[in-house]
């Protein structure tokens, strides 16, 4: 017997607005039986293929200022890793910490509009795959 993934949970202090903003960073979808509504404090939204899906919950305590122990690691499914950055930036994405290498390895560190932080990785095309 195993177990499996059901959905990514994160904590928000605005559920509604923070699952918009990463159905547009992820090209997530949310169920049209079940839409997410501003003042909703639970909002899920789920990856195109349904195999996936992002819990967000409002919760009253503020994010803390530390390094988060679970983040989420991204890669382009189009483009390069610095296009795909740039999207992410103009999205309202803030860079943390650019850990890129003068050979194009590396990545970089970004937090989303609640200060949650993930990755954005070089594209499997980068890669050479």
């Amino acid at each position: 017997m195993t177990a499996y993934i059901s959905h990514t949970t994160v904590d928000a202090s605005d559920a509604f607005t923070l699952s918009r903003w990463w159905q547009a960073v992820l090209d997530y979808t949310e169920d049209p039986e079940d839409p997410n509504e501003p003042g909703h404090e639970e909002c899920l939204i789920s990856s195109q293929d349904g195999r996936h899906h992002i819990l967000f919950i409002e919760v009253p305590d503020p994010k803390q200022q530390v390094k988060n122990r679970i983040h989420f690691d991204l890669r382009p499914a189009d483009g390069t890793r610095d296009t795909e950055l740039a999207r992410l930036l103009s999205l309202g994405a803030s860079e943390v910490s650019d850990l890129r290498n003068a050979d194009g390895t590396g990545w970089v560190v970004l937090a989303d509009p609640e200060g949650n932080e993930f990755c954005i990785l070089r594209s499997e095309a980068e890669l050479g795959r």
